[in-house]
């Protein structure tokens, strides 16, 4: 696992996932932050001790940029499977026509957009109201919520995140993020700077949630592990369609879905699929024992 830093606090992240032999069966995935920084090593691995094939090895190279670097790698077929923390948009579907691909969704897990405040910070719930009106910057100081004062630091995901366009229409109803907010890559950093800013707020997914020096924030009453919970969101992988998906793929998409994944998903720290998410048949393989 490495970082590289580029400008703009845009950080590339790639994982190579390899077992066995050289002469390896390469599955590429690209995506979504979210999913390829923590769960997908962890699916990688689970599958390849699951697979039983052992007359060759297969390797999983695992790129992490943005939901929006996953639909562009899938639409330029050089990805297998795309990684999304968001639903496609109506530009997505208008590419993807243009193009000559049929988009697939296939819900792999599900997530919250866990609202984050540094431990010292004494507020403990808040409502949606006021998580709007923070993150879109009309309320500046944290004294107009509490007997706590000074400037809010208000932390996002960076453009090509699908966990910034899913936050800002689930809680911002559609409306800007604030000027002053900060960009942030991955989960990973927003956690790390609330961890260290009193005066801090973010949001990060379910499972990046343990750092130390943070806490999970109560929204209208809820907590991100209640179905009532108003910032949760689906998690996909995408397929192309109209391609012939090579067997290992469609494999590792049923073991994906199968009960030892969503194992896998839970101890991850994501919640599992909804039971009665649409199945995506045709488009898996059952794993050969």
């Amino acid at each position: 696992m490495r970082f590289i830093s580029r400008r703009n606090f845009v950080t590339f992240f790639l994982v190579a996932v390899s077992f066995g032999l050289s002469e390896a069966e390469t599955i590429v995935i690209k995506g979504s932050d979210t999913l390829g920084a923590k769960l997908l090593p962890q699916l990688a691995e689970g599958f390849r001790a699951a697979y039983r094939d052992q007359s060759r090895s297969i390797s999983f190279e695992i790129a992490a940029e943005g939901s929006s670097t996953g639909v562009a790698a899938v639409m330029e077929s050089s990805a297998d499977i795309g990684m999304l923390s968001r639903e496609l948009d109506p530009q997505d579907r208008v590419m993807a026509q243009t193009k000559g691909i049929a988009p697939v969704t296939i819900e792999i897990a599900r997530d919250g957009l866990v609202v984050i405040l540094n431990e010292a910070n004494p507020i403990d719930t808040l409502s949606s109201e006021e998580v709007r009106s923070i993150f879109t910057g009309e309320i500046k100081n944290w004294a107009a919520l509490s007997l706590f004062a000074g400037d809010i630091s208000v932390y996002t995901r960076g453009t090509a995140s699908g966990s910034y366009g899913a936050f800002q229409t689930i809680a911002l109803k559609s409306r800007n993020y604030s000027e002053f907010s900060q960009k942030l890559a991955g989960n990973e950093q927003i956690a790390a700077e609330v961890a260290g800013n009193p005066n801090a707020i973010g949001y990060v997914g379910i499972a990046y949630t343990k750092r130390e020096g943070i806490k999970i924030l109560e929204i209208d009453g809820t907590m991100p592990e209640s179905p009532a919970y108003p910032y949760a969101r689906p998690l996909y992988f995408l397929i192309d369609a109209n391609r012939t998906l090579p067997d290992d793929v469609r494999k590792f998409i049923t073991f994906t879905l199968s009960e030892e994944g969503q194992s896998i998903i839970q101890r991850a720290g994501f919640l599992p699929r909804l039971e009665d998410a649409q199945e995506p048949t045709p488009y898996v393989q059952t794993i050969d024992t």
